[in-house]
């Protein structure tokens, strides 16, 4: 069940349904797979975002005052899977809106509507028994975050129960952009990889060719999120997939620069 990467590094790319319109939303992400993303992930908007920085609070505000739903982000998933068949699918959620949908509802309409996986931010693997338990049913892979303060322990049942790919989160904080990758980030992947064969993913503060080419050293793949965010937060509706589709290009440097 895990997710293939065609390239190293592989491109996982957020994206808050809804902002500025699931219409958008929906030709972003077709605009995005065809310029070279593997993985989209749907990020379900929420009203309380612990996790997130500025950025992505201003487009999950945005989401839910045009009034986007769990059930609407579920159809538009259906969509691009429906328009890009070999495509990486996840839902990106906290758990209260699966919560107050249902588990079991969200489970069986999340696989319907095709999605490889689901992330949800604030649960901890320690915790997930009935999410996992849903998922398994469903076949879908549920994918945690693992992040540089967690201990070997969390580390090896994150890796242990962890299907699709891992989540490695490059520091400790909320998403948004940084100027440069910390030590952190390799060693919590190598850390991982003691217990898992499955692809590492690095996330939260991923914002350029630099960035990707870094993380190309010692990962499978680089998750782009707040970037991308705040691309589409300043460009028009009509301007913003072309502007994600020439943002991500450029974020796949030659091999020659990543061999070096």
């Amino acid at each position: 069940m895990a997710i293939l990467f065609e390239r190293k590094p592989g491109l996982v790319v957020y994206l808050t349904a809804g902002d500025p319109s699931l219409e958008v939303t929906g030709a972003i992400a077709l605009e995005a797979i065809d310029a070279g993303a593997d993985v989209i992930e749907l990020g379900v908007p929420f009203s309380d975002p612990l996790a997130d920085g500025p950025v992505i609070q201003r487009a999950m505000e945005r989401a839910l005052a045009r009034g986007t739903r769990l059930k609407d982000v579920l159809a538009l998933a259906a969509e691009i899977r429906a328009a890009r068949p070999a495509a990486g699918l996840v839902i990106f959620s906290y758990l209260n809106p699966i919560l107050r949908y249902g588990m079991h509802k969200f489970a069986d309409e999340a696989a319907a509507a095709g999605v490889d996986g689901v992330l949800v931010l604030d649960l901890i693997v320690e915790e997930a028994g009935e999410y996992l338990a849903e998922m398994e049913r469903v076949k879908l892979a549920p994918i945690f975050l693992a992040a540089p303060t967690s201990p070997d322990e969390r580390l090896e049942a994150i890796a242990t129960h962890s299907k699709g790919f891992v989540y490695a989160i490059s520091r400790v904080g909320i998403t948004g952009t940084q100027q440069s990758l910390t030590a952190e980030a390799a060693s919590l992947v190598a850390r991982i990889r003691r217990w898992t064969q499955l692809p590492v993913a690095v996330g939260f503060g991923i914002s350029n060719a630099e960035h990707v080419a870094q993380v190309a050293e010692f990962a499978d793949a680089a998750a782009i999120g707040s970037a991308i965010v705040e691309l589409i937060e300043k460009s028009t509706p009509e301007a913003a997939p072309g502007a994600v589709a020439r943002f991500i290009k450029g974020l796949h440097l030659p091999e020659a620069a990543l061999a070096r």
